[in-house]
């Protein structure tokens, strides 16, 4: 490796096993001081173990780096505060905090459950919350500000049987985007990655999707955490295997205005207008969706 984060001292929550895991080892393989991060919970939750966790340090001091396990749920705050404190105690600061943890219910809206719904915001968005708030506190008071990095997913926006993960992502997203306005001026900077790739919990994800590795997403993620990305800030990437692509930015794209002399639009108005001027904005996911189900009639009427 390069050393490309030689002396940073950085956070990874989910860091016990997929992407985290991947994302963990890379970030000390390139000279990082890592404070792995994971509660070690099965896909439903259960069986909470710091074996995880223990796990990856014991891989990364094998290999002759330095990192410290923490075992705790990441949606609590404590345990937010007490994951950034340690990488403070331990090293003296923090110059990176990746935000990997996460969970799946699977559940179409009519049929989710206010667990299954509350279970994925608390860990996902409450969990970004509580490593972004603490780690962003430590950070604009150091001369050297630090890297914070969202993972989110192009679920965010939209997801068919996925409201509670989409809602969480689209959530991070605001989050990273607010945090990269309001921290530019210490020179802390926040950016989102929006990975594909084969790990446990795309395992049951329904249909295909395009991925790559988790080994494949890590160098992103230390790129971003690294000074060669310091202007880089309010950011998504795409990483899905060699295939890296950014995100445009939401900003309104065309406008239409009541008739002269009318301060407002009438709900009349509205419904002859709209359409030939603004019109709408076709979603990707539901165009593919009308192209599937097209297919799936036709191939009914051939007989197939």
């Amino acid at each position: 490796m390069t050393g490309f984060l030689q002396g940073k001292n950085v956070v990874v929550t989910g860091g016990g096993g997929g992407i985290g895991r991947a994302v963990a080892l890379r970030c000390a393989a390139e000279g990082a001081n890592v404070v792995v991060a994971d509660y070690g919970v099965a896909m439903d939750g259960s069986s909470p173990s710091s074996d995880v966790a223990n796990a990856v340090v014991k891989e990364i001091e094998a290999e002759g780096g330095t990192a410290i396990a923490i075992a705790g749920d990441v949606s609590q705050f404590e345990v937010g505060a007490e994951i950034v404190n340690t990488c403070v105690e331990a090293w003296g600061s923090i110059d990176g905090a990746v935000c990997v943890a996460g969970n799946l219910r699977e559940r179409m809206l009519f049929n989710m459950s206010e667990e299954e719904w509350d279970a994925v915001i608390d860990v996902h968005l409450k969990g970004h919350f509580n490593i972004y708030r603490h780690a962003s506190a430590v950070m604009r008071k150091q001369e050297t500000g630090g890297s914070l990095v969202a993972f989110i997913s192009a679920a965010f926006v939209g997801s068919t049987a996925q409201a509670n993960y989409s809602s969480a992502k689209g959530g991070i997203t605001s989050l990273s985007r607010s945090t990269a306005l309001a921290l530019h001026r210490y020179g802390v900077r926040s950016n989102c990655i929006a990975p594909s790739a084969r790990t446990r919990m795309s395992e049951n994800v329904p249909f295909e999707i395009e991925a790559g590795t988790p080994e494949s997403i890590a160098p992103m993620a230390v790129y971003l955490l690294s000074d060669r990305s310091k202007d880089i800030t309010g950011q998504i990437y795409t990483v899905i295997g060699p295939r890296i692509a950014v995100w445009n930015q939401p900003a309104e794209l065309r406008s239409m205005f009541a008739p002269e002399g009318a301060d407002e639009w009438t709900p009349e108005g509205i419904a002859e207008w709209l359409p030939k001027t603004i019109k709408v904005e076709e979603h990707p996911m539901l165009a593919d969706l009308a192209r599937r189900e097209a297919q799936r009639l036709a191939k009914e009427q051939a007989g197939g």
